[in-house]
């Protein structure tokens, strides 16, 4: 039997599921070993994290709406080349290189397909709310198998807004006929989906390996939103 309070579960993808962490820095060898110019000698550690930098920037300011899409793929690149002064190269060209090695990497967070297995037999309904972009995030799940796991899919790019906005989360309870004191959402960054969640005004679990054990915080003695802290996936057997 299931946890009675909980009907619908609401996953994050990218490091709660998918692998981001590991998968993007195999995808983006390959795309340097690829596209770099035989015979640089930049070092490719140095490479990634100039990159991450401003990916990270980036997507914060995409989540904003401050840039679009086209200009986050473009200018993360453009802004590292520039940094470490790699001529002749072609931002779009190596984006398009890097997010087409990105669903071949296969590496999931540890216990991911039990845990899911487990929450599947016990009869939830499993979901996805990712701000990944569509190309490359139906690619992921299907390779990985993690599609046959999920009722549906509901992808930033194709609704037009991003977590940690309220929208999307309600695009997905409605969409999916849950209620929502009976739904959860499951995903690795406090900013984007757990803050998200809570202000939409549902219940959240917070994946994050630093921490030990399981940990459930209260908000707002008159409507109680629960937030549980997990530090693996396989900690949701407690839960659920």
């Amino acid at each position: 039997m299931r946890n009675k309070k909980y009907t619908h579960l609401f996953f994050d993808l990218d490091n709660t599921l998918w692998d981001f962490n590991k998968n993007s820095y195999l995808a983006m060898q390959e795309a340097f070993s690829v596209y770099i110019k035989p015979g640089n000698q930049l070092d490719f550690e140095k490479f990634f994290k100039t990159y991450s930098h401003y990916n990270q920037l980036l997507w914060k300011d995409y989540r904003n709406q401050l840039v679009s899409k086209k200009d986050l793929i473009r200018v993360r690149f453009q802004k590292t080349f520039d940094e470490l002064d790699i001529d002749n190269a072609d931002a779009e060209e190596m984006n398009f290189i890097y997010l087409d090695e990105m669903p071949k990497q296969l590496n999931l967070i540890q216990d991911a397909l039990p845990v899911l297995n487990y929450l599947k037999s016990k009869g939830y309904q499993l979901n996805i709310i990712s701000n990944g972009f569509s190309e490359v995030q139906y690619k992921k799940l299907e390779n990985t198998g993690l599609s046959a796991f999920f009722y549906k899919v509901f992808l930033s790019g194709e609704i037009k807004t991003h977590k940690p906005g309220t929208k999307i989360f309600e695009h997905a309870i409605k969409s999916t006929n849950a209620r929502k004191k009976s739904s959860l959402m499951i995903g690795d960054d406090w900013e984007v989906d757990i803050c998200g969640a809570m202000n939409f005004g549902i219940d959240a679990v917070y994946l994050n390996q630093e921490q030990i054990g399981v940990k459930k915080i209260h908000f707002n003695e008159k409507n109680v939103i629960s937030v549980y802290r997990v530090d693996t996936l396989s900690q949701l057997r407690c839960l659920l």
